[in-house]
């Protein structure tokens, strides 16, 4: 049963993440956390960062981080399988109808009008995770319950990162040592 219920939540994860694993990430949380609670906000949030570091799409590495954690290298192989399988479908069907209606106006107007949800479907993701980072699981956003040193660690590397255009593995090696400072001086 528990390959079933991995299997149909990455299917409805693949089926349903347009514009990439940013904007599959609500839907991500909203299966493994809220719905089926396989992992804590926590968890997910380590989830996210593990599928940063790791190469290929974040839903792909989530699915087998969930379904190696749920039900070992068999639930990663199903669960794995039911987040590629609609983009392989979906892919093969648009790539086929793209070639030959490309010219369609009522094609571009579509894709266009897709980009703004897309946008908004990446923020919301970055808004959850940011409030998890900097406040817990709680939900309580108060400048007494802030933990300030990820504040600014963010800032430090969001700097790095706009202004500076620092390579992006550089700036999270020293989020890394920066946060491993923090936590040697404070214990």
């Amino acid at each position: 049963m528990i390959y079933l219920q991995l299997f149909l939540s990455f299917l409805q994860i693949g089926l349903f993440s347009f514009g990439g694993g940013y904007a599959a990430m609500p839907l991500i949380q909203g299966e493994i956390v809220t719905s089926h609670g396989w992992l804590s906000m926590s968890e997910f949030t380590d989830l996210i960062t593990i599928s940063q570091m790791t190469p290929g799409p974040i839903a792909v590495n989530s699915a087998t981080f969930v379904g190696i954690k749920i039900a070992g290298i068999p639930g990663a192989i199903v669960a794995t399988a039911g987040c590629i399988l609609p983009s392989c479908v979906i892919v093969t069907l648009l790539a086929r109808l793209y070639l030959k209606y490309r010219s369609m106006n009522v094609l571009q107007s579509v894709l266009t009008t897709l980009r703004p949800a897309v946008v908004a479907m990446i923020a919301s993701a970055g808004i959850s995770i940011l409030v998890s980072a900097f406040w817990g699981n709680d939900g309580a956003v108060t400048p007494a319950g802030t933990n300030w040193s990820l504040v600014v660690i963010f800032i430090v590397s969001f700097a790095l990162l706009k202004k500076w255009k620092m390579n992006p593995i550089l700036v999270m090696l020293l989020a890394g040592v920066l946060k491993l400072a923090v936590a040697v001086a404070a214990g």
